[in-house]
């Protein structure tokens, strides 16, 4: 067993963990905690910028929060600067002490924000700086370091394993590959063949990532690519129950049903009260949230405008018992045609 089934578990009898993938301005406490209660084995932080953390950046450290049900969680650290990294990587770890899993260092962020400063996925462009960043963050700290990235950076690129040996060579514990290039953003169709070529070249567990979207995908990913680990992303936007269902069929068993409308609203309700809680009454960024978890149903679409004018948790409650009122009487009407948003 790897250190990595060994730290955040595994249903028997795959012994294939289920991850949260790191995603900017989604990972907030509550949908962790949600994803928690739907089965998932590991959760990551949303990505924080090692260099707002040297600058003690309050909303940057707020990230590092913990859900209450959460009893460890991996930090996602970004930058360019390997002195910056691993100061900030040990100012974590001594911050975090036993609530802290694992340091992961982000090289797969395609965001021209991001790549723009050298951050990201532009780190695959220069594989030495690449390594000379996880020589010094796991230098500096007794936790493991992984690093998630990408099949290459330009379109067309195919450097992930060379880039996995360097990786692991500098001090690696594990690697996250995502089955695309940068300039692929997340277009077209994940590469799980290059997952499969990382995972034959390097010693240490390998992570797929990419285009996992039920617990048949998640089960096809294991068996062409023998990755260690499962990791998910988009497809979890709005459906935590999607970790249930994986670990259902990674155990052999039937993939449950999927959740009703009422439970799809009842879970948005339950979202935004529980990110009310964290950041007050404003509550601008559950709106995208609340869009996700109401995907298809029909009204949905009609109401995004209210939706986009929703500040509280009563703006957020009007608009879903409009939404199961406009549910239930289109199933009394027999309209079968969902209304996306």
């Amino acid at each position: 067993m790897s250190w990595l089934r060994d730290l955040v578990g595994g249903d028997k009898p795959t012994g294939t963990p289920v991850l949260l993938a790191p995603m900017a301005g989604v990972n907030d406490v509550a949908f962790r905690s949600l994803c928690i209660e739907c089965g998932v084995d590991s959760t990551y932080t949303e990505m924080v910028s090692s260099k707002a953390l040297s600058f003690a950046n309050e909303k940057t450290r707020r990230l590092l929060d913990r859900a209450a049900n959460e009893r460890r969680v991996a930090v996602q650290l970004f930058g360019h600067e390997p002195e910056t990294m691993a100061r900030q990587a040990a100012w974590v770890e001594e911050e975090m002490g036993d609530a802290l899993a694992y340091i992961d260092i982000n090289m797969g962020c395609p965001a021209r924000k991001i790549v723009k400063k050298g951050d990201g996925s532009a780190l695959m462009t220069d594989p030495d700086l690449a390594c000379d960043i996880v020589r010094a963050v796991s230098s500096a700290i007794s936790h493991p370091v992984t690093v998630k990235f990408r099949k290459g950076y330009a379109a067309g690129e195919d450097k992930a394993v060379e880039f996995a040996r360097m990786l692991e060579a500098s001090g690696a514990a594990a690697l996250a590959v995502h089955g695309r290039t940068a300039a692929q953003f997340y277009t077209g169709v994940a590469d799980w063949d290059v997952i499969a070529r990382v995972k034959r070249a390097v010693s240490v567990p390998v992570i797929g990532n990419g285009d996992v979207r039920s617990g048949a995908d998640a089960a096809a990913l294991v068996d062409r690519t023998g990755c260690d680990a499962v990791m998910i992303g988009r497809a979890a936007q709005g459906n935590p129950w999607l970790f249930s269902q994986v670990k259902a069929v990674l155990r052999g068993e039937d993939e449950p049903t999927a959740p009703s409308v009422e439970d799809r609203i009842a879970m948005a309700h339950r979202h935004a009260a529980l990110l009310s809680r964290r950041v007050g009454g404003n509550l601008v960024y559950m709106r995208k949230h609340v869009m996700w978890y109401l995907r298809g149903i029909p009204g949905a679409a009609r109401a995004r405008g209210d939706l986009n004018q929703c500040i509280t948790l009563a703006d957020f409650d009007a608009v879903l018992e409009r939404l199961v009122e406009d549910w239930h009487r289109a199933e009394s009407e027999g309209i079968q045609s969902p209304d996306g948003v």
